[in-house]
């Protein structure tokens, strides 16, 4: 089936549909990453986006059960160069379009990825929208122009009851804004005891499980649409120890009085460096984010700036000088990789174990 992808500046993209046969819109944004198509798919964090993947060739090793991030993707749509139709890899079970027919998803293939990704590149990210080859432009352009889309992303997303992943170690409550499953693995396999809570949980009765550490996910849209979250990490700030990935560093960024502000077209892929100021060395890490956090209000702040981003120099990491708090932008978590930052989460058992061996004292 024909289909194009119109952007809210005018651009039209003619090429093939894949999926369901529906129309969708979302932010248009770019993806760098060569592989971890599966996770991206359903990773939270791309609540409400379209996304262009750079590279040219999707769908090559298919899908499977066990690379999922979450159990129904929040992603609006997928633009690819090529589709492919017959995957190559033992693990497979569905292919790429078999999924998104399932998921009742709409993708489009065969168009020019980089002169769509230099446009992004260029002008940052824009509202966009997956017709079919029949719609009016001008008309769709006009749409675009004048839709605004939900700020409430984390609540699509978040957990509306709390669960429990048992473990032997120490107790961690994970504040859901739209975790990925691999925050759940890199704590299990540390033998945590996880209890996952709803994205509005007051501090109170996150306290009141009596965690050993607490544990802030990533999420999708602007971290100050979440004042309710700000008040519970200002709640919790030196009563027990805290570790934020992505929205979640954004978020103790904001409750400890520093800004936000919204990236031109954000990081997005599994190649990005990253280097550790304290140890002056440098990880390869996979990133998505549209925000970060303003490293000059960092100054009015109890926050360290731990790690920057290679490529563009904004902050990537903050420590609190006073708290037992920590925070990366980038997933230490990622699947498929990069693990380079994995030790994140060695980190975060030791802080635990350092905190609760000085309330022993």
């Amino acid at each position: 089936m024909k289909k194009k992808l119109i952007l809210e500046s005018g651009e039209v993209f003619h090429g093939e549909g894949f999926g369901a046969e529906l129309e969708t819109a979302g932010e248009v944004v770019f993806n760098t990453g060569m592989t971890g198509y599966q996770e991206l798919i359903s990773d939270p964090s791309y609540c409400g986006q379209i996304v262009c993947m750079t590279y040219p060739l999707i769908g090559n090793y298919g899908i499977n059960r066990d690379d999922y991030e979450s159990i129904e993707p929040a992603i609006k749509g997928l633009i690819v160069k090529e589709l492919c139709d017959l995957p190559s890899n033992f693990r497979t079970q569905i292919t790429l379009d078999e999924l998104f027919k399932k998921k009742n998803l709409s993708g489009i293939s065969g168009i020019d990825t980089r002169r769509l990704t230099r446009i992004l590149r260029n002008s940052g990210v824009v509202k966009g929208k997956i017709v079919n080859a029949d719609a009016e432009n001008d008309t769709i352009v006009s749409e675009l122009k004048s839709t605004t889309f939900p700020t409430n992303q984390v609540e699509q997303v978040s957990t509306k009851t709390p669960y429990a992943n048992p473990g032997r170690g120490f107790k961690v409550v994970l504040v859901d804004f739209g975790s990925k499953l691999g925050i759940i693995r890199e704590l299990s396999q540390r033998n945590c005891d996880i209890i996952v809570v709803s994205h509005d949980t007051t501090a109170e009765d996150i306290l009141l499980m009596n965690p050993d550490g607490i544990m802030l996910s990533n999420g999708p849209g602007d971290p100050e649409d979440n004042p309710k979250a700000l008040e519970m990490i200002r709640g919790l700030l030196g009563k027990v120890p805290i570790f934020g990935i992505c929205l979640g560093h954004q978020l103790i960024g904001l409750a400890c009085g520093a800004k936000t502000f919204k990236l031109k077209f954000g990081h997005r892929g599994g190649n990005h460096p990253v280097l550790d100021l304290e140890k002056n060395k440098v990880a390869i890490t996979s990133q998505n984010h549209g925000y970060a956090v303003d490293q000059e209000s960092l100054k009015e702040t109890d926050l360290i700036e731990t790690h920057i981003a290679l490529n563009d120099r904004t902050n990537e990491g903050l420590k609190h000088k006073i708290h037992p708090c920590f925070s990366v932008q980038y997933h230490p978590e990622a699947s498929p990789g990069p693990e380079d930052a994995n030790y994140l989460f060695d980190d975060f058992i030791n802080l635990m174990e350092d905190f609760k061996n000085k309330k022993s004292q």
